[in-house]
C-alpha cells in the first residue's frame, strides 16, 4: 500500500503571501517521510465543504509547476483538473511541460467538473447535464493523448478539436504520464476509467469504495480491459491525535464541525479504518489533514504507515 497527501487549503499562518513557503515545505516533507504522492486541488476559489469562498487560493498547475522543481522524487497531481478550465489542448502542454520540470513524477488527474457557482465567477460555460459534462472528459482525455503521442496531432471530436497541432517537447514519461480519472459515478465515469484511464480515485467509507471498485471491475470486463492494470486510490480527510484525550482538545481547538465531512480519530483508529480501505482495494491511501494541522501527517507518518509497509 502507497500513501500519500493531498493539499485542499492554502492557510499556512496569517500572510496570504506565505501560501507557497507553506505548500513547499509541507510538499518535501512528505517526499521524506514515506510518502510517495502529493497533490493539490485544482480550483480558482476554496470549495465549501473545505473553507470559505474568499479564502487564499493559488491555481493548481502554477503550484505544480513550483513544485516540480523544489521536489526529487514525489509524485505530484491536481486532484483534480476539471475538464472546462482550460482548453485540452492547452492542458495537454501544460501538463507535458510539468512532467518535463518534474523529471517524469507527473499523474495528470482529470475530473468533470462540478462546482457551478466557480463556472459562473469565473465566466465558464456549465452543462447542466452531468453526463454531458462527463463526455467532455472523456472526450479531452482521449485529445490530451493524441497530442501527448502523435507529432502532430489532428482531432476533430463533438466539443473539442485540433488541427495538425504541434506539441513538443513531449512528457518525459513513457509511452506517457499516467491518467488519473476521478469520481465514482457508476454508470459514465467508472467506464471512462475502464476505457481509458490508469488510475482511478473515488470517494466514500470503505464499504462504498468497494462497491465503486466492483462496478468498475464490471466495466474493465465489458472493455476488455485488465483491472489489475488501473491504480485504485481514494481520499480522505482526516484529524489525528495519539489518543481520546488529545482528540477533544484538538478538535475543540480547531473548531471542527460536527458532523466532521472526513475522519477525526486516534492513532488506533486511523489505522484499523486504513486497514479495512486496503482490504476493500485501495492501493494508494491519499489523505489530507483539517486545517493543515501538521499533527495529523506526523503521526500518519510515524505511527500509522509502518502498520503497511
Amino acid at each position: 500500500m502507497k500513501f500519500g497527501i493531498h493539499n485542499p487549503s492554502w492557510l499556512f499562518g496569517d500572510d496570504p503571501a506565505n501560501a507557497f513557503e507553506g505548500l513547499k515545505a509541507k510538499a518535501q516533507w512528505a517526499e521524506t517521510h514515506g510518502f510517495t504522492w502529493f497533490s493539490v486541488m485544482d480550483h480558482l476559489i476554496q470549495i465549501p465543504p473545505v473553507g470559505a469562498a474568499d479564502e487564499p487560493f493559488i491555481e493548481g498547475w502554477t503550484a505544480l509547476s513550483a513544485l516540480a522543481a523544489v521536489t526529487s522524487r514525489i509524485r505530484l497531481a491536481t486532484l483534480v483538473s476539471s475538464v472546462a478550465y482550460r482548453n485540452p489542448a492547452h492542458l495537454a502542454k501544460i501538463a507535458a511541460g510539468v512532467d518535463l520540470i518534474s523529471r517524469g513524477r507527473l499523474t495528470l488527474g482529470i475530473g468533470a467538473g462540478w462546482f457551478e457557482t466557480e463556472y459562473r465567477q469565473y465566466g465558464w460555460e456549465f452543462p447542466e447535464r452531468p453526463a454531458v459534462r462527463i463526455r467532455q472528459m472523456e472526450e479531452a482525455v482521449r485529445l490530451i493523448l493524441t497530442m501527448w503521442a502523435e507529432k502532430r496531432a489532428t482531432f476533430h471530436g463533438k466539443y473539442f478539436h485540433v488541427e495538425d497541432a504541434i506539441l513538443e517537447p513531449k512528457p518525459v514519461q513513457k509511452p506517457r504520464p499516467p491518467v488519473m480519472i476521478a469520481g465514482g459515478g457508476e454508470q459514465l465515469t467508472l467506464r471512462a476509467v475502464a476505457r481509458l484511464a490508469d488510475a482511478c480515485n473515488v470517494f466514500g467509507d470503505p464499504d462504498e469504495v468497494r462497491h465503486k471498485y466492483d462496478v468498475l471491475r464490471g466495466h474493465c470486463e465489458a472493455e476488455r480491459r485488465d483491472y489489475a492494470t488501473i491504480e485504485k486510490s481514494n481520499v480522505l480527510g482526516l484529524l489525528l491525535a495519539r489518543d481520546e484525550a488529545a482528540l477533544a482538545a484538538k478538535r475543540q481547538r480547531l473548531s471542527v464541525p460536527d458532523p466532521f465531512r472526513g475522519f477525526a480519530g486516534t492513532v488506533a483508529q486511523v489505522t484499523d479504518l486504513v486497514g479495512r480501505y486496503r482490504d476493500a482495494g485501495v492501493q494508494l491511501f491519499i489523505s489530507s489533514a483539517y486545517k493543515n494541522d501538521p499533527e495529523t501527517h506526523e503521526l500518519f507518518a510515524s505511527d500509522v504507515i509502518p502498520h503497511f509497509v
